[in-house]
């Protein structure tokens, strides 16, 4: 994948220019996911975004979500790969709302500063991602794009910081990473340890049919 920095200026269209635009969508679509143009000149539709999270994230438990009062009821887990959400969102919404929409859909506790919104396209064999600002809004960018996600797809990621900021996250979710690590190393040293008894296993089977008495 090749990262871009710059980003395509926005185009504001007239009513009648986005009323068109939307018309144009909906015939092109194939998975019912239309846009819906309002009196007031705000139109709705329906993004899919891909989840590509690298760290675990933490999520509130079934006991303490809605709640007010923070709650230590917390669990952190690595979200499965390939996982990708659908939003209905409205034209006025932003990357920041639709990240903190996302994050709220899953329940998931951690501070909606650590993550970002990417806009990935194919263009000549190419895949393109270019990080979204909080100010930019998706569903125009879909609309302008078209309903194919080969044109234009949505990705979560964490920010891209080269190191992992550490200090940006609670205590309780550092010792959820702990245990996650502690977890994997002892997962891991099983399956080494397994595979080795297994070798040692034919290794004797072997010798004893070398040193059987003929």
């Amino acid at each position: 994948k090749v990262f871009q920095k710059e980003r395509e200026p926005h185009v504001y269209l007239s009513k009648e220019e986005v009323k068109e635009k939307i018309q144009s969508y909906n015939s092109s679509v194939t998975d019912k996911l239309k846009m819906t143009l309002n009196a007031n000149g705000i139109y709705t539709g329906f993004i899919k975004v891909q989840m590509e999270l690298c760290r675990p994230i933490t999520v509130q438990s079934s006991q303490s979500q809605g709640m007010c009062a923070p709650s230590n009821q917390e669990t952190a887990f690595y979200l499965p790969e390939g996982c990708v959400n659908t939003l209905h969102i409205s034209s006025t919404n932003t990357v920041r709302e639709v990240i903190e929409a996302l994050l709220k859909k899953f329940f998931v506790a951690d501070n909606p500063a650590k993550f970002a919104l990417y806009k990935c396209c194919h263009k000549e064999d190419q895949v393109y991602m270019c990080k979204l600002s909080d100010r930019e809004h998706p569903l125009y960018l879909r609309l302008v794009a078209g309903p194919k996600t080969e044109m234009l797809s949505f990705v979560l990621r964490e920010h891209e910081t080269g190191e992992v900021m550490w200090e940006a996250f609670s205590i309780p979710e550092l010792q959820n990473f702990l245990r996650i690590l502690d977890k994997e190393e002892n997962d891991q040293l099983q399956i080494l340890k397994n595979r080795y008894a297994a070798y040692k296993g034919k290794l004797e089977e072997a010798l004893r049919g070398v040193l059987k008495p003929g």
